[in-house]
């Protein structure tokens, strides 16, 4: 029940607060729900070496005693060992669909010309198989295996999941799309919700996977412990700045468009804490790092992924960035890569209303390994 009340309220404040910023600065709201979203009306600031600098300066500190850590870790043998099994045949079967998925998508033979579009589909369950395949193959378990019911829910959840982002994208228009000038409005929502299925499965998975590599538990586990005085204040504070961010994030697009992948995080970590209900952020409190920095991880790698095969297809997204559009790998600008950190503990979060929390942070489900119980 406390999971549900925490999917209602989230979703009031991440549907309702942009429009309602929108709406009291007197600007058409209209034009913020075009579909399928194809105007571009945002303009944003051109490239800034000093923001750049900033920016850069500020994300890497914030890094090094995380990437320090984790380089001066032992490897381990994680989960290796006598568990280990041979690579499974849907494994062998992913990988040879992933590998032709990719060809197509990023040539242009003229009889597969209708079909260019959809190529992102293909390519994406392929690999969401393949990682379980390989985590299958290092541990002798997966995701897939060891929760097939939560694994399977995880794809429509994804799909609303990531509409989401569309929406508050809409009022940054950090990127769009192209390659879909010829798509009908159905065409669009089958495609992209299809499309957008894949996301936690991905995110989630190679999590999984990474549990088979000891080093995260070597480096983070036994990490500086982050206990609040006063989470109650924190959490309070945390909520109304994020909730007030939203409120403007379509008025000052430029500024506040990090808002896009922290906001919600911040949001439901918030009122889950106010609901009782066990957070992400739970296991630092006792110096465990592990969960947040391999779901951090996840979303950075699933991100690589994303970009690299964005890259030459034909129906692909492309960014629009203010301020530090400069120095591009794939599509996407070099710092914003690190919005792939937060978003994989987002994955988690919206895993944990698939999967049930409870489960989630007593193992049972993919995405947590340390047992922690609700905040009084």
């Amino acid at each position: 029940m406390r999971i549900l009340l925490s999917f209602i309220f989230s979703s009031i404040l991440l549907l309702g607060l942009p429009a309602a910023g929108i709406f009291l600065s007197g600007q058409p709201v209209e034009q913020y729900m075009e579909f399928p979203p194809l105007t571009r009306y945002v303009r944003h600031a051109g490239p800034s070496w000093l923001v750049f600098a900033v920016l850069f300066v500020s994300i890497s500190a914030f890094l090094y005693p995380f990437l320090k850590r984790f380089l001066e870790a032992s490897p381990g043998h994680g989960s290796l060992g006598q568990d280990q099994r041979s690579f499974p045949w849907w494994g062998k079967g992913a990988l040879f669909i992933c590998v032709i998925s990719w060809v197509l998508a990023w040539t242009r033979f003229s009889w597969f010309r209708p079909f260019q579009p959809y190529t992102f589909i293909p390519l994406w369950f392929s690999f969401v198989f393949l990682v379980n395949g390989l985590s299958h193959w290092r541990t002798g378990s997966s995701l897939l295996e060891r929760a097939p019911v939560g694994f399977v829910l995880l794809f429509p959840a994804s799909s609303i999941f990531w509409w989401y982002f569309e929406y508050l994208n809409r009022f940054v228009q950090n990127w769009y799309y192209v390659g879909i000038d010829d798509f009908s409005t159905i065409q669009y929502v089958v495609t992209a919700s299809v499309s957008f299925s894949t996301v936690l499965p991905a995110v989630l998975s190679v999590n999984e996977f990474l549990k088979g590599f000891g080093r995260f538990e070597n480096a983070f586990e036994d990490f500086a412990p982050l206990n609040l005085r006063t989470p109650g204040i924190v959490a309070a504070c945390a909520l109304l700045l994020s909730s007030s961010g939203l409120i403007a994030i379509g008025i000052l697009p430029d500024i506040l468009f990090p808002l896009l992948w922290t906001a919600p995080l911040i949001i439901v970590t918030a009122i889950n804490f106010f609901l009782g209900i066990p957070t992400v952020f739970e296991p630092l409190g006792k110096g465990s790092w592990t969960p947040v920095c391999r779901l951090a991880a996840s979303g950075l790698i699933c991100g690589i992924f994303w970009e690299m095969w964005n890259y030459f297809s034909y129906a692909k997204w492309i960014y629009s960035i203010p301020f530090v559009s400069q120095l591009k790998i794939f599509e996407m600008p070099l710092l914003g890569y690190a919005g792939y950190l937060p978003f994989g503990l987002e994955c988690a979060v919206a895993g944990s209303f698939v999967m049930g929390l409870q489960d989630i942070l007593e193992s049972r489900a993919p995405l947590m390994v340390r047992k922690c119980s609700p905040k009084a």
